[in-house]
């Protein structure tokens, strides 16, 4: 694990790996997969549970002796008053102020609804949330979630189970530079390594991780291979990549005298 450090919702953490824990072939093979890839952070939906889920016991139990954060989520909300709702159940059973708030406003696509989710994280907010938002990459979002209070923003690279990667990087690098001092999460689309590490070489602060880890063939190797996807577009982030040239450039010197006969 890179030893870089950084903080999140007043936490201090190593991991810069968010990791979703729905859609693994089994209990097991999630906290095998959570395990290897270094993550501090687990999301987790309180409404998997309040459906009565037959291995929900099994389930919070793996999640318990993992010792790691939890960040429950506001998933299948369609509007500000469901995710608020949600969001107080879900304070009163995991006794955290932290809340991934989702508001779906296109079945589709699952694209959020920037209205509602705007709405519901300016009162969460006032009720002492903190509140990690899932938006789109679109800039003003970003710009009233910023405007509402919110101090953790996560637009999608792609929508959510797509698997497409970073869409629109150029929009993504937009929102990194309008706001320097956010913790900025790209969350959804992400499906490969080579995914993660792009937007973490744009600067972010992390990535949320799901369906690319728990639908893969072998879900522990792929949860190893994004940790170290992840640290390596992190290093490389802050070791500042060249700039791009418009034309080639020699890295090997074509004139004077050649090296060999400078030590006769």
């Amino acid at each position: 694990m890179n030893s870089d450090t950084w903080e999140i919702g007043g936490k201090t953490l190593n991991s810069r790996m968010l990791i979703g824990s729905a859609l693994y072939p089994s209990p097991a093979n999630m906290e095998d997969a959570i395990k290897i890839s270094g993550s501090q952070i687990v999301t987790v939906a309180l409404r998997r549970q309040a459906a009565g889920d037959d291995t929900s016991g099994d389930f919070w139990n793996i999640i318990k002796s993992l010792g790691i954060e939890v960040l429950p989520n506001t998933a299948g909300s369609h509007s500000a008053k469901e995710a608020i709702a949600t969001a107080q159940m879900a304070r009163e059973v995991f006794n955290t102020n932290w809340i991934k708030l989702e508001v779906i406003g296109d079945q589709y696509n699952l694209q959020p609804d920037p209205f509602e989710t705007v709405k519901a994280a300016e009162f969460l907010i006032k009720e002492g949330f903190e509140v990690f938002p899932y938006t789109t990459d679109d800039l003003v979002v970003a710009k009233r979630l910023a405007d509402v209070g919110c101090k953790i923003i996560m637009p999608w690279g792609s929508p959510i189970g797509s698997g497409k990667g970073l869409m629109n990087p150029d929009n993504l690098k937009a929102i990194r530079t309008q706001f320097p001092d956010l913790q900025l999460i790209v969350d959804a689309g992400i499906g490969k390594p080579s995914h993660a590490t792009q937007a973490m070489e744009l600067g972010y602060d992390g990535v949320l991780l799901n369906s690319a880890i728990a639908l893969a063939q072998d879900p522990v190797k792929m949860a190893d291979s994004f940790r170290l996807a992840i640290d390596a577009g992190r290093l490389g982030y802050e070791a500042g990549t060249m700039q791009q040239r418009e034309f080639a450039s020699h890295s090997t010197p074509t004139i004077g005298t050649p090296f060999w006969h400078q030590f006769k």
